[in-house]
This record gives structure tokens, sequence and C-alpha cells, in this order.
């Protein structure tokens, strides 16, 4: 059997600095984010992605109670190179969303809410950053890959 570069979750929450909720899908707006999500807004980090295979770093260290959207992510991948992405590539999910990289990594809070519960965190270095270019119904399992 074939792998492909898939969504392993989708996760959101109503307030920031928490770990997210996992559903079933979401509708990603243009220029806003996922419907519903505390990190939505006017700004270039609208969606945040994070590799399972980056989860799994942490889980292979001793923390394996950690599962996709305790980091905060909105969008955890499988089987998808992310870490080899560049701020302006472009990602196709499904056959409509598109969204453009616009951030690798990020300041992490000092102690915040995730670091408490999960013990470290990978979004720093790992997680990726992203606007809303055209919008669309994302579910889990939905092909992703990297378009320009």
């Amino acid at each position: 059997m074939k792998t492909y570069a898939r969504i392993e979750a989708i996760s959101i929450s109503t307030k920031k600095g928490i770990p997210k909720s996992n559903v079933d899908a979401a509708i990603l707006l243009q220029n806003w984010g996922i419907d519903g999500d505390a990190h939505a807004g006017d700004w270039h980090r609208q969606i945040s992605l994070l590799a399972d295979e980056s989860i799994d770093k942490i889980r292979n260290a001793g923390l394996s109670n950690v599962s996709a959207g305790d980091f905060a992510e909105n969008i955890t991948t499988k089987d998808f190179d992310l870490l080899s992405v560049q701020i302006g590539s472009k990602l196709r999910i499904g056959n409509d969303i598109i969204l453009e990289v616009t951030q690798i990594g990020k300041e992490c809070h000092s102690r915040c809410a995730i670091y408490q519960t999960v013990g470290d965190c990978v979004m720093p270095k790992e997680g990726v950053f992203a606007r809303v270019i055209c919008g669309g119904n994302i579910r889990i399992n939905d092909h992703i890959k990297r378009i320009q």
C-alpha cells in the first residue's frame, strides 16, 4: 500500500496558549484561518502546522501521552516533509485549499500551558505558520502537497 502525505489531525481552540481539541473537519476561511479558532485573524500566522513525526520526537523522548493538538497546532501532517518547506512555499490541501508559508518556528511563551502540560515544545523549532490563500473545507486524511 502506497503512503501519501496527508492531514493526520485538525485541531482548534477558543483561547490562545492552550492545547487544542481535535475535530474531524473544519472550514478554512481565506485570509483568516480556521473558522472558530482563536489564532484566526488578519495576520501572518492564521494556520499552524506540525508534523506528526515532530510529535514522535517528543513521544520517543519519554512523553508518550502527547498527541495531535497538544502543541496548539491547527494541522498535524503525516508523511509530509514539513521541515523542508520555506517561507513563501505554497501548500495545497485537498483540491481547493492553498496555504502560503509565512514563518518557520516561533518564540515560545515562557512556560506556557502547553509546556506545563507536555513538558517540552517542538513548535519553536519545527512549527510552520501560514496564511490562507484559498479557503475551503478540510477533513482528516485530505492529501497535502507542496505546489511551489
